[in-house]
């Protein structure tokens, strides 16, 4: 019997968790020796060692066993599936997931820096690996990332990622030093995801630092990462991780890329959905505002919102009110996710979200689950189970 069941469940965010030389084996010969080593935080050897340990594990009929009797459980490189592609397969089979959206954990530290050969470099390594991991299943939908830079290189990347594979692109919601993400000269990036139909996603940590470090500075020692995973959220950074993505995606509507690109999609991606009803109203808010000093809003066709409802969706944290999100912002934005195998997603996801769901319209519910998942990537829905 599969942790899910009853309907079709598509769930909009999970990981890979990459060993040490999972990204080094995709990398061309030019930057394989220059990509630095995975970044694991504080613990940093101690993980190492574990990683070491957990993937070197006994195979056979009772290590697998072990695996599938903790697959809720047991999260991190010690899960199910967590960095095997023909594992995370058996893994959707007991979850009882018919699609997930796979993104990667640590390997974006090590192709960060002003070297732009290894940046894209890296790039290029990560989206040939993502594509590679779900490759063999057409369940699994592996998102690329696609740093900011040079237009030109961005652009070149992000053809290269959907021509590898990829099913969707992430972009950092902290937009790049000096040239907005929504410049005419980053067009091309649009253009070229809309024509492909391959969505973007901003995910948390693309916004960068929320919490400024001075606030961390309280004379009290820093709270324990409440699940110690790949997020590392505490308290601070829940109220506060919307900030970057909220800019991103509301300046994006204010600038007109979505009238520009209609067909253009986008999801964002474990940064909570409680502030989503307020972006939409100060949203409509700036638009009806500021409409007689900025042209560019006056033209738009669609009130603000709308761009919103039209083309972007997001995943509220497990334990969120999910039937009043819906009720406050309509049942088109919002979708299921668990987070497998990071530990944020807990041992009961379903659980958490299924009781804020109590008082919901069957109808409400089938898209959060299933149909703006499917709207969001430009799948066909299957059959119900």
């Amino acid at each position: 019997m599969p942790y899910a069941e009853g309907r079709v469940f598509y769930d909009a965010d999970s990981h890979i968790m990459e060993t040490s030389d999972w990204l080094v084996g995709f990398a061309d010969p030019d930057v394989r020796d220059r990509i630095r080593p995975m970044y694991l935080g504080g613990a940093g050897e101690a993980t190492a060692d574990y990683i070491a340990t957990v993937t070197a594990r006994p195979d056979g009929d009772a290590a697998r066993a072990t695996l599938e009797a903790d697959l809720m459980t047991t999260k991190g490189w010690a899960a199910l599936g967590a960095f095997d592609p023909a594992e995370r397969s058996r893994a959707l089979d007991l979850l009882g997931f018919d699609s997930q959206l796979v993104f990667s954990t640590f390997a974006g530290t090590q192709f960060v820096g002003a070297d732009l050969d290894v940046v894209y470099g890296g790039a290029r390594a990560h989206n040939r690996g993502m594509a590679a991991f779900c490759a063999e299943d057409p369940r699994l939908l592996g998102v690329g990332y696609v740093p900011w830079g040079p237009p030109d290189l961005v652009i070149a990347e992000t053809a290269a990622a959907i021509e590898d594979g990829c099913a969707a692109v992430m972009v950092d919601s902290a937009p790049p030093r000096e040239l907005s993400p929504f410049h005419s000269d980053f067009d091309g990036l649009w253009a070229t995801l809309q024509a492909a139909g391959v969505p973007f996603m901003v995910h948390v940590g693309g916004g960068g630092h929320t919490v400024r470090r001075s606030y961390w500075n309280n004379g009290r020692p820093k709270p324990v990462d409440m699940f110690g995973g790949g997020e590392s959220i505490r308290s601070k950074d829940y109220v506060t991780l919307h900030q970057a993505p909220e800019a991103f995606l509301s300046i994006m509507v204010l600038e007109g890329v979505l009238e520009r690109f209609p067909t253009l999609r986008g999801g964002c991606i474990e940064q909570g959905a409680t502030w989503v009803p307020g972006m939409l109203n100060r949203l409509n808010d700036a638009q009806r505002m500021f409409a007689k000093t900025e042209p560019d809003l006056k033209a738009l066709p669609l009130k603000a919102s709308e761009y919103v409802h039209r083309q972007l969706r997001f995943t509220p944290f497990p334990g969120e009110p999910v039937g009043e999100l819906i009720e406050q912002a309509g049942d088109d934005l919002f979708m299921f996710s668990s987070d497998f195998p990071h530990p944020e997603g807990g041992t009961d996801p379903l659980a958490k979200f299924e009781a804020t769901l109590t008082d919901t319209h069957e109808t409400a519910r089938e898209r959060f689950y299933t149909t703006n998942y499917a709207e969001l990537m430009g799948i066909r829905l299957v059959g119900h189970r």
